[in-house]
This record gives C-alpha cells, structure tokens and sequence, in this order.
C-alpha cells in the first residue's frame, strides 16, 4: 500500500511540476504575436520593443547563480512558489499603464518575468534530478514537452484574444496560466518536506566537489556548457531570423515565412518525446545525442546546401530542439552525485549557456548586414550546431569509474 501511495505521490508532484512548466515559456512567447501593437501602444521603436523579448533571454544568464542560491536557501518547493508569484506579479505589471508610465512598467514587469522564469528554469532540472531519479529522462523530456506546448498555445492564442480584449488584455490573462499553476502546486506540496536550510543558520558542510568551485572545476560542467551554449543559440537565432531569411532566399509570402515557425515549436514536443522512448528502448546515450545533433545540423547545412527544401529542414531541426534539451540536463542528473552539486551544475550551464544565447540574433543580423547574405549567418549557425554535437559527443562518451 505505501508504494501505490508513493507512486500517486509521485505522479501527483510531476503532473504539478508539468502544469509549472507550462508558465516557463508563454509569457516569453505570448508577446512577438502582438508586438506591432505593443510598440504602437507604447510608443516604442522597433530596437527597444525587441528588448523585451530579449531581456528575459539575459536574465536567464544572469539570474542563474541567484536563483541557485535562493532555491538553497528556502527549499526546491518553495523556490517554484516564489518562479510563480513573479510570473503573475510580472505579467501584470508588464501589461500596466500608460505612456511613460506604460513603459516602465512593461521593461519592469520583464525583469521580474524574467528573473521568475530564471528560477524556474534552474529548480525543475533539481527536483527531476531529485525526486525521480530513476526517470529522470521521461520526466525531463515532458518537462521540455510542456514547455514547447506552452509556446505553441501562446504563439496560437494571444493574437485572437488580442482581437478580443486588447493587447494588454492579451498577455495579461496569461497570468491565469500561472493562478492555476500555483494553486495546482500549493495543494500537490502541501504534505511534502522541501528541507530548507535553517534561517540564519550557517551553510551546512559540502563536499568540495558540490561548491562552485568544485563544480566549475569539473570538466564535465564545461563540455555541457558547450553543448547547451550551442544548443540555445541555435535556437534563438533561428526564432529571430528565419521568417526573414526564408523571405530573402526563397521568396516565399510574409504568411508563409511567419507560419515556418509553427513546425520549428511544434516538432520539439516530438523531440523531447522520442529521447526518452529511445533511452527507455535501450538505445545508448550517445546514440541518441548523435541523432538530435545531426538534426539540428540538417537545418543550416540544408538551407546551403537545398534551400528549396527548407520545410524539412525545418522540422529536423524542431525536433533536434527538443531532444537536444532531454539530452544535456539528463545528463546532468546522471553526473550529478547530489541536490547541491546538480543545483549549481545547472545554474552554471544555462549561466553561462545562456549569456551566449542572448547574443544569437545581434551576431546573426550583424553577419547578414557585413555579408549582405545568409551563407555567412548560416555558416555561423552551422558552427553553433557542430559545437553542439561535437560537446554531447565528449559528454555521453563511455567513462571509467566515476570521479568527482
């Protein structure tokens, strides 16, 4: 009876921690769909309402060793109660005001959004790695499912509800999402002991190898850095370009162009899905790093080399997306001995991962402008991609014993 209890505990924390995920990403995505408005709303020129897509992209870097701390001190529960409060706290400031006071509030309410989603982003990977250690695969690839389906919902949805109420109306009635998340997650973890550190107590002993230094000394933190660094900014440069890029090589329609992105979000659920299934099949690891890796190649080396195909490179590289996310963090749970150590392994990955990322669309515009081309921008990608492939290579490599 006590397993069928722990079982249905179980399940019931990560369909909580699923229905979490769906806010890590929809308050990102719900904005490009109605950014002509915001910006007329607003008055702002096309520079400064980018930032607000971009600001959350930098905070994903920067918030990381913070919100590494903060999970330490309060406890991994505590720490998504605190990601969803920001997330609510921030959509509706975000979507406060009018005139100079409209602008404030919107850049205000994307840090907080931000900064939010940042914990978000690192406390998942460690309540994964720790409460469902022997799925940690399945639970991360419906982690990354849920948070591309999210995408897809707000992608889809705001612009209709925008017609409906508003652009303000629109992406403030996200913060619904995450009411019911919290609420979800509040009754889930009622029962549930997080063991956060003593307030003002001193820091409990650790290991060497659980400190940031011991972190940042293992070469495993570096390769997966790599890796992840290769993976997202792949991902954001693609988000910000594609639609214009198909446009120039192809000639293809403004509708066209903007739907590509459908496929791109919409496959990674496939992606983070089919990892999993693989992994559950017996397939190795590094069989399944190699296949996401080669997927997300296909996309810049297809446009090269046959753009005229550019739909199917477009849902490899959807999928590769995906999978590619299942593969770097459940690796990190597998090399990851303890909470603290696969506590700040995160946050260093998608730190520095992410400072990368945020510099994706300016590096990718500014190659198009110097080279008055794509082949320059796609060769960039394509060494993004390769990175990428060549850092999950040397990450699922067979080891020897094991070290800290």
């Amino acid at each position: 009876m006590s397993n069928i209890r722990t079982a249905a505990g179980g399940s019931a924390l990560l369909v909580a921690v699923l229905v979490f995920a769906l806010n890590l990403r929809t308050p990102i995505t719900s904005l490009p769909p109605v950014m002509s408005d915001v910006a007329a709303g607003l008055g702002l020129d096309q520079t400064l309402a980018g930032l607000l897509v971009g600001i959350p992209a930098l905070c994903f870097s920067v918030v990381a060793p913070a919100a590494s701390t903060l999970i330490a001190r309060v406890g991994p529960y505590a720490a998504v109660t605190v990601a969803l409060v920001g997330v609510i706290v921030g959509t509706l400031i975000r979507s406060a005001g009018t005139g100079t006071v409209g602008v404030v509030a919107a850049f205000a309410g994307t840090v907080v959004l931000g900064s939010a989603i940042t914990v978000g982003n690192v406390v998942v990977p460690v309540i994964i790695a720790r409460d469902f250690p022997a799925r940690t695969a399945l639970a991360t690839g419906l982690y990354s499912s849920t948070m591309n389906l999210g995408s897809v919902f707000a992608t889809s949805l705001t612009a209709p509800l925008a017609a409906l109420l508003g652009w303000r109306g629109a992406i403030a009635s996200w913060a619904i999402v995450a009411v019911v998340a919290l609420v979800v997650w509040k009754i889930t973890t009622r029962h549930l002991v997080d063991r956060p550190a003593p307030a003002h107590a001193p820091p409990p002993a650790e290991r060497p190898e659980e400190t940031w230094a011991g972190v940042l000394r293992r070469p495993i933190t570096w390769v997966l850095t790599v890796a992840f660094a290769g993976q997202s900014f792949s991902y954001f440069a693609v988000t910000a370009w594609l639609p214009e890029l198909l446009r120039d090589l192809l000639g293809v329609s403004v509708t066209t162009a903007g739907n590509a992105a459908a496929p791109f979000q919409g496959l990674a659920i496939a992606g983070s899905v089919l990892v999993p299934l693989a992994l559950a099949a017996r397939v190795p690891m590094r069989g399944a790093a190699v296949v996401m890796a080669l997927l997300w190649v296909s996309l810049p080396a297809g446009l090269l080399l046959a753009p005229q195909w550019w739909l199917l490179w477009v849902s490899l590289a959807g999928v590769a997306q995906g999978g590619n996310f299942v593969v770097i963090f459940t690796v990190v749970a597998q090399r990851c001995r303890t909470v603290a150590q696969t506590r700040r392994t995160v946050a260093a990955v998608q730190a520095f991962g992410y400072a990368v990322a945020a510099t994706a669309p300016a590096v990718i515009g500014a190659v198009h402008v110097a080279s008055g081309g794509w082949t320059a921008a796609l060769v960039v990608m394509l060494g993004s991609t390769l990175a990428l492939g060549t850092a999950e290579l040397a990450a699922t490599r067979r080891r020897g014993p094991t070290r800290p």
